[in-house]
């Protein structure tokens, strides 16, 4: 199993007041998965992505990844899981605007023993898959948002992740660059990649396999083989 959750708890205490986040969530995530995390504006999803991303700890429960307890790893430990397990793809692309799109995938390379020239190949190839082969040296600022959010995935793509996590990864972007980064991460689960995608969106969360529902810090539904007729042909199209 590659991730395995029970009785998770994440509290956040303010002036001695106690925000209870999220309330004992149990699941199970299979590696190869495409898995969509729902649930409105307040309702622990993005809490929740940060603790299985290693960028947030919980209160209480436990957490493995891949067969090991998450809460008794340092530091320095969760800053080796996010730097060699996990990708990242965030709604509003995080990407620098002094570099070039190829120096942009190449950064999460940047402190690892990989080559100049192999990190360099490994981008490209990677930008030639998200169709973006003819922008390796322009600034992020002259692409449009589809644009941007196709590099985002090339990038978070580039260290081999176990699994990509991607934060409403459609929010900022029109209809039809929407739908093509969503053919991406289908085709990109098809090949073996497991995503974990965190949306309000009803429509994007349908192009998973399984939607967990959560609302208030509970899981109020969880729905396996799940992506309906019309977002498969969507994605065929």
């Amino acid at each position: 199993m590659l991730i395995s959750v029970k009785k998770l708890k994440k509290d956040f205490v303010n002036d001695e007041v106690v925000t209870s986040v999220l309330k004992e969530v149990s699941f199970d995530i299979e590696k190869g998965t495409f898995v969509s995390i729902m649930g409105p504006s307040g309702s622990g999803k993005s809490t929740l992505m940060h603790i299985l991303s290693f960028l947030d700890k919980q209160t209480g429960g436990d957490y493995l990844f891949e067969n090991k307890n998450v809460k008794e790893f340092n530091d320095d430990e969760l800053a080796e899981m996010r730097s060699k397990k996990v990708g990242f793809i965030f709604q509003s692309f995080n990407l620098l605007s002094t570099l070039s799109v190829l120096e942009n995938v190449e950064l999460p390379l940047t402190y690892t023993n990989i080559s100049s020239e192999e990190r360099s190949e490994r981008a490209k190839k990677l930008l030639e898959q998200v169709g973006l082969s003819h922008r390796l040296n322009y600034s992020p600022t002259k692409l449009s948002g589809g644009e941007k959010q196709r590099v985002a995935i090339a990038r978070a793509l580039v260290n081999n992740p176990e699994v990509i996590f991607a934060d409403e990864p459609t929010g900022n972007l029109d209809s039809k660059s929407g739908a093509q980064v969503m053919k991406i991460l289908q085709e990109l689960n098809k090949k073996g990649n497991t995503i974990i995608l965190v949306t309000h969106e009803k429509y994007t969360a349908e192009h998973a396999e399984r939607i967990i529902k959560i609302k208030d810090g509970n899981i109020i539904e969880d729905i396996e083989n799940f992506c309906r007729q019309e977002a498969k042909e969507d994605l065929i199209k």
